[in-house]
């Protein structure tokens, strides 16, 4: 896919993302749209991983940190095959396996994840597993810097050094806000490139939703050999709907049905405005 295909992915993916949050009444929004354009540049461009060979020992393996957004996740993973669109039409529902977490009962999942601050934890696991079986899979997992605080993601990164699991690769979707408030005023983890730095890891810093930046940065991993990498992707929560963009309510927040129309119909601008515009400058 060029940039500008993977650029209007991305505005598609996020009117899926409203339609089953709206329909569900239910849903993490802005930390989906904040972390979107990430996911559709791994399935979409950089990841091996396809639904017919998901079990292969060679696939590249994607492990969904920041679990509670799982919505960005589903609306991708339908979009590559893994299951009929139309199975989200179930989510939240009762008995359905589209829960409000990444479950390993929906095809395409690698972990079942949700208790913040593990999922590192589980890509470390699995990067040494690729190491000691000869394999040569990447692991990638997104991380919430809301979830940094957890120490389990330290012992992780200490390990994930220790191990120089240049195999693996982490990135931070940094939008900056958390459910009770700015990251940096519950709980400050930065500088958190020195902090990873420190621990024996490569860093990039990237716009999180330019994708030619994220195209890049993937295209030239591992950042250094025998280092884990870590890319800070610096996102906006609610990133494409303007009244979302930057508010803490929309952590957790379901739009009603002018509040759906209106984001639709700004969505639908934008891609148009995508269809005029210059590959490369897609920001």
């Amino acid at each position: 896919m060029s940039e500008k295909e993977l650029a209007q992915k991305s505005v598609e993916y996020r009117k899926k993302i409203l339609k089953y949050i709206y329909q569900a009444k239910a849903g993490h929004t802005g930390g989906s749209l904040s972390c979107i354009d990430i996911l559709n540049v791994l399935y979409n461009h950089t990841m091996n991983v396809v639904p017919d060979s998901f079990d292969s020992p060679d696939r590249d393996r994607y492990i969904q940190s920041k679990g509670h957004t799982v919505e960005a996740l589903y609306v991708v993973l339908a979009s590559r095959g893994f299951f009929p669109e139309s199975d989200l039409e179930t989510l939240c529902q009762y008995q359905s396996h589209y829960i409000g977490h990444p479950t390993r009962k929906v095809h395409g999942v690698e972990q079942n994840t949700g208790a913040l601050g593990h999922g590192l934890s589980l890509s470390v696991g699995t990067a040494i597993a690729g190491k000691l079986d000869k394999r040569d899979y990447r692991v990638f997992t997104v991380l919430g810097d809301g979830e940094l605080p957890e120490g389990s993601n330290w012992e992780a990164a200490l390990s994930a050094s220790h191990y120089k699991l240049d195999n693996l690769c982490a990135i931070l979707d940094k939008n900056t806000l958390q459910i009770s408030g700015p990251t940096s005023a519950v709980c400050n983890t930065d500088p958190v490139d020195e902090k990873f730095e420190a621990f024996g890891w490569a860093v990039r810093h990237v716009d999180g939703h330019d994708i030619g930046e994220l195209t890049a940065a993937f295209g030239a991993l591992p950042f250094e050999k025998g280092k884990p990498s870590l890319i800070i992707a610096h996102t906006v929560k609610g990133k494409g709907v303007s009244y979302m963009e930057n508010q803490l309510k929309w952590h957790h927040g379901v739009p009603d049905p002018k509040q759906y129309a209106d984001a639709i119909q700004e969505l639908d601008l934008l891609k148009e405005t995508l269809s005029w515009a210059v590959p490369g400058n897609l920001t």
